[in-house]
C-alpha cells in the first residue's frame, strides 16, 4: 500500500508532558526506552489507522520505525508526516488514469480519542472484543479502527524494544570479547606456556600474584560473556537460554564450582562437511566394534568379561584413525612394542568395554531419549551430573531425526565425592541403518577442544555408542560400546580397583542402568499391577504420584553426593577415624526441598560383606532399628509397598516409626542392578504424604534425601572350587559403601553454617556406620 505525500504542513505537536508521561507509565515498556521517547513526544499522538482494507494492511513496514544506533536521535514514525485526513479530497484530483487501485481513505484520530485509547492500552495492551466494542462506541470509531490502532501500537513498541535490546547486546558482547582476548594475551605473556610459572625467576612471586588475579578476572568476565551470549541467542530466537538457574547453590566461590563448559567462551565455527565425514567414519568403526568377535574381542575365562585386543584394534583402525597421534595408550600399561605400533604414552589410558542386553522400550522412544539431553540425563541420574547440547550441527530428517548431529557436553560422575568427575565434549550422531536398526554414535573431535583450556580436557570419547535393534513386542536389543581415552590421575585407594578396571564408567554400568530405568518406566505406566506388587495404595493415580516422588528423591540424592563441580567438599575427620566430606548449600526458592541452609555429609568405606547381603539388610524395614538412630530402637512398620521392577528389591515403600512422643513417616526408594544398588530415604510430612497417596501432585512436597550407595569392590577372582552347588562357587568380594546424610541446619537462607551443625552430622554418620558394622559382624573391616 502506497503512502500519499501532500503539501499540507504536518499537524502541530501535542503539548509536552501530557500523553508522553502517561505513555511511559505503561508496564508493557522497558524503562530503558523512556530516554528514547522523551525527545520525540509526537510519537504518542501521531497514530493513524486504515479505515478500510484487509487486516494484513496493518503489517509493519521495515522502514516504519527508525532508532538511532547511539539512542540519541529522535524516533520518527512514517505515519507522522505522510498520513493525514483526506476525507474531502475530490476524485477529480486523481489525474493519473493508469492507477488501477482506488486510493485508501485515512483518518487521523483526535487527541481525545488517542488519550482514551492510550489509557486502555496501559491497562490492557490486548483488549478483548467486548472492550473494543465499548471503546469504539465511546469514541465514535468503528471497532475495526480500534483493533488496528492497538495492533499498530503493539508492533511499534515491539520493534523499538527489539532493536534497542539487540543493539545493547551486540555492543556489550563485542566489548566483552575484546576484554577477554586482551586478558588471555596478558596471561600468556606473564606465564610459561608449558609449566604455568613466571617467565623470570627474580619476578616469580610478583608474576604469580598477577597471574592469579588475572585468572580470577578472566573467569568472571567469561561468566558474564556466557550470560550475554545466552541472552543474545534468546533474543534472535536461535537457541533457548541456559537452564542452569537452580535456586540452590553450593557454598564456596563461583570459580571453584565451575566446569570447563562455564569457562568456554569461543564460537566453535564447526565445518559441517568435515564433522559429517568424521561421524560417518566413527559409525563404521562402531559397527565393526559391535559385531566383531575374536580376535578383536577376547572373553576372559576368569570373569566372563570381553576384553579389547588393542593390537588387533590398531591393525584394524589405524588406517582410518581420525584421532590425535598423541592419544594412543592402553589401560594394560603394556610397554611391549613388538607389534610395531608406536610406543604408548604413560599419561593417557584407554578404557574399552562392550555389553549386550535387552531393554523393555520401543525403538523410537529409546532413540528420542538419547537425542533429547534432558531425557538422557533423567535416564542415567547415577552417571550424569551435568549435560547440555552446545550446538546443533544438523537437525536430521523428519520427526525421527535421522542423520541428526549435535555437539554435547557431559560431566560423568560416581556416587562418591572421593572420585573426580569426568568432563567430555563429543559429537552425537543419530543414524537409521535399516527399518528396524538404529545407531547412536558418540565421538570427540579436536576443533572443540582448541577453544578450551587443555588442562580442563581430561577425557575424550573414541567412537562409542550403541547399536539398537528392534525385536518387536516393545523390546530392543542394545549393543553398547564405551571407548574412552582418559588422562591418568590419582584415585583414592578405596576406589582405585573399580575405576582402573573400567567398571565405573564402562558399558556394563550404562547398560545395567538403562535396563533398570526402562523397567521402572514400564511399571510406572502399567495399569494392571497385581495387588501383591502394590499394597497400601488404593488408586492408580496414587501409585503414579508416589513413584514420581520417589524418582525425584533418588535423582536429587545422586546429584547431592558426587564430586560434581556443583559442590565444594571439605574433608573432616571423625572421632572414630572415618574420612568424612561435608558440603553446604543454600536453597532460596526450590520447592522440591526445604528452604534454608542445607548441610550434606558423605563417607565412603569398604566392608567385607557381599553387596547383595548389605543391600538386603539396609532396605529391610525389620532391620532398620538396628542402624537408624532416628528410630530409637523402636519397631518400624511398612504401611505401603510398591514394586517397580522384576527384582523384588526394586521397590518404593512408606515406613512409619512410632515413639512415645510422635510418629514419623519415611519414604524409601530401593534400587538394585548387577552393577550397583542404592537405598534412598527421606522423612516426609504426614499430611502432605497422605495427599500424595490419594493421587495429588507431589511437585511441591519438599524432601531432603539421605541414603546409601553400594558397589562391588571390583576384585574379581577365580572360583575357589569347581562345583555344581551355586552357594559354593560364589566369587563375590566386599562392598564399597557410601553413606550420606543431608540435614537442614537453618531455615533462613541468609544464615551461616555453624561448627555445631558439622559436628552433629559427623556424629550421625559415625554412629550409623558403627551400628551397621556391629549388626553385620564386621567391626574390624
Amino acid at each position: 500500500m502506497g503512502v500519499i505525500n501532500m503539501s499540507n504542513p504536518p499537524p502541530p505537536p501535542p503539548p509536552p508532558n501530557s500523553r508522553t508521561k502517561d505513555f511511559f507509565a505503561s508496564p508493557a515498556l522497558s524503562l530503558s526506552l523512556a530516554g528514547i521517547f522523551r525527545d520525540a513526544p509526537s510519537v504518542a499522538g501521531s497514530s493513524r489507522e486504515v479505515e478500510d482494507g484487509d487486516e494484513g494492511s496493518c503489517r509493519r513496514d521495515e522502514n516504519t520505525v527508525e532508532v538511532s544506533s547511539e539512542n540519541s536521535g529522535p524516533v520518527r514514525s512514517r505515519s507522522e508526516e505522510d498520513l493525514f485526513d483526506i476525507d474531502e479530497e475530490d476524485d477529480q484530483e486523481d489525474g493519473d488514469k493508469n492507477k488501477k487501485k482506488k486510493r485508501k481513505k485515512y483518518h487521523r484520530h483526535t487527541a481525545e480519542q488517542i488519550r482514551e485509547m492510550e489509557a486502555l492500552f496501559k491497562e490492557s495492551p490486548h483488549p478483548d472484543e467486548k472492550q473494543r466494542q465499548q471503546l469504539s462506541k465511546q469514541l465514535g470509531l468503528a471497532p475495526r479502527q480500534v483493533k488496528f490502532w492497538f495492533q499498530n501500537r503493539r508492533t511499534q513498541i515491539k520493534a523499538i524494544q527489539e532493536r534497542h535490546e539487540n543493539s545493547l547486546f551486540k555492543s556489550e558482547l563485542e566489548k566483552l570479547r575484546d576484554e577477554n582476548k586482551a586478558m588471555r594475551e596478558t596471561i600468556c605473556k606473564s606465564c610459561c606456556p608449558n609449566c604455568g610459572l613466571a617467565t623470570t625467576t627474580s619476578n616469580r612471586d610478583s608474576a604469580n600474584i598477577t597471574t592469579t588475579h588475572e585468572e580470577q578476572q578472566l573467569r568472571i568476565e567469561n561468566a558474564k560473556l556466557k550470560s550475554e551470549v545466552d541472552k543474545l541467542r534468546a533474543a534472535i530466537g536461535k537457541y533457548p537460554p541456559g537452564t542452569n538457574s537452580s535456586g540452590s547453590f553450593s557454598a564456596g566461590t563461583d570459580q571453584e564450582n565451575k566446569s570447563s563448559l562455564d569457562f568456554y567462551t569461543g564460537i566453535f565455527d564447526l565445518d559441517e562437511s568435515r564433522i559429517k565425514e568424521n561421524v560417518n567414519q566413527a559409525l563404521e568403526e562402531l559397527k565393526i566394534m559391535a559385531s566383531a568377535g575374536n580376535p578383536l574381542w577376547i572373553r576372559s575365562v576368569e570373569t566372563g568379561r570381553e576384553i579389547l585386543n588393542y593390537d588387533e584394534y590398531m591393525k584394524e583402525f589405524l588406517a582410518v584413525d581420525h584421532h590425535d597421534d598423541h592419544m594412543i595408550t592402553s589401560s594394560n600399561n603394556n610397554n611391549n612394542n613388538g607389534s610395531g605400533i608406536r610406543p604408548l604414552l604413560s599419561k593417557r589410558s584407554i578404557e574399552a568395554s562392550r555389553e549386550t542386553g535387552d531393554v523393555f522400550v520401543d525403538l523410537p522412544s529409546l532413540v528420542q531419549s538419547f537425542m533429547d539431553v534432558n531425557q538422557w540425563k533423567e535416564m542415567f541420574p547415577c552417571l550424569i551430573s551435568k549435560a547440555t547440547t552446545v550446538d546443533v550441527i544438523c537437525s536430521g530428517e523428519g520427526p525421527s531425526r535421522d542423520g541428526a548431529v549435535q555437539l554435547m557436553f557431559a560431566e560423568l560422575q560416581m556416587l562418591t565425592p572421593m572420585v573426580a568427575t569426568r568432563e567430555v565434549y563429543f559429537v552425537r550422531f543419530c543414524k537409521q541403518l535399516s527399518s528396524d536398526q538404529w545407531a547412536i554414535v558418540d565421538v570427540s573431535i579436536d576443533k572443540v577442544e582448541d577453544n578450551i583450556d587443555a588442562s580442563l580436557i581430561k577425557c575424550r570419547k573414541r567412537p562409542s555408542g550403541c547399536i539398537i535393534q528392534d525385536t518387536s513386542n516393545g523390546h530392543c536389543k542394545v549393543t553398547w560400546i564405551e571407548h574412552l581415552e582418559c588422562q591418568k590421575a590419582t584415585v583414592h585407594s578405596t576406589y582405585r580397583t573399580i575405576v582402573s578396571s573400567g567398571f565405573a564408567f564402562g558399558a556394563r554400568h550404562w547398560m545395567a542402568t538403562l535396563q533398570l530405568q526402562c523397567e521402572r518406566l514400564v511399571f510406572f505406566m502399567a495399569t494392571n499391577v497385581p495387588t501383591k506388587d502394590s499394597n497400601g495404595v488404593a488408586t492408580l493415580a496414587g501409585r503414579k504420584s508416589i513413584l514420581k516422588l520417589a524418582q525425584r528423591m533418588t535423582t536429587s540424592f545422586c546429584h547431592a553426593i558426587s564430586a560434581s563441580s556443583y559442590h565444594t567438599w571439605k574433608k573432616v575427620s571423625s572421632k572414630t577415624g572415618e574420612d568424612i566430606r561435608v558440603s553446604s548449600r543454600k536453597n532460596l526458592n526450590d520447592p522440591s526441598e526445604p528452604l534454608g541452609v542445607i548441610l550434606c555429609a558423605v563417607s565412603s568405606v569398604w566392608l567385607p560383606v557381599s553387596p547383595h547381603i548389605l543391600f538386603d539388610f539396609l532396605r529391610d524395614e525389620t532391620h532398620r532399628n538396628e542402624w537408624d538412630i532416628m528410630s530409637n530402637g523402636g519397631p518400624v512398620q511398612c504401611i505401603a509397598n510398591l514394586v517397580k521392577g522384576k527384582d523384588r528389591g526394586n521397590a518404593v515403600s512408606i515406613q512409619t516409626m512410632k515413639s512415645k512422643d510422635n510418629s514419623m513417616w519415611v519414604l524409601q526408594d530401593s534400587y538394585t542392578n548387577p552393577y550397583e544398588s542404592m537405598v534412598v530415604f527421606a522423612p516426609v510430612d504426614i499430611t502432605g504424604m497422605q495427599s500424595v497417596i490419594t493421587g495429588c501432585d507431589s511437585g511441591n512436597l519438599g524432601i531432603l534425601p539421605s541414603g546409601f550407595s553400594i558397589l562391588p569392590d571390583g576384585l574379581d577372582s577365580r572360583p575357589l572350587v569347581i562345583t555344581s552347588r551355586q552357594e559354593e562357587k560364589s566369587t563375590e568380594g566386599g562392598s564399597l559403601l557410601t553413606i550420606a546424610f543431608q540435614i537442614l541446619t537453618n531455615s533462613a537462607p541468609s544464615a551461616n553454617l555453624t561448627v555445631e551443625s558439622v559436628e552433629s552430622v559427623n556424629t550421625l554418620i559415625s554412629c550409623t556406620l558403627r551400628n551397621i558394622k556391629t549388626s553385620l559382624q564386621c567391626e574390624d573391616g
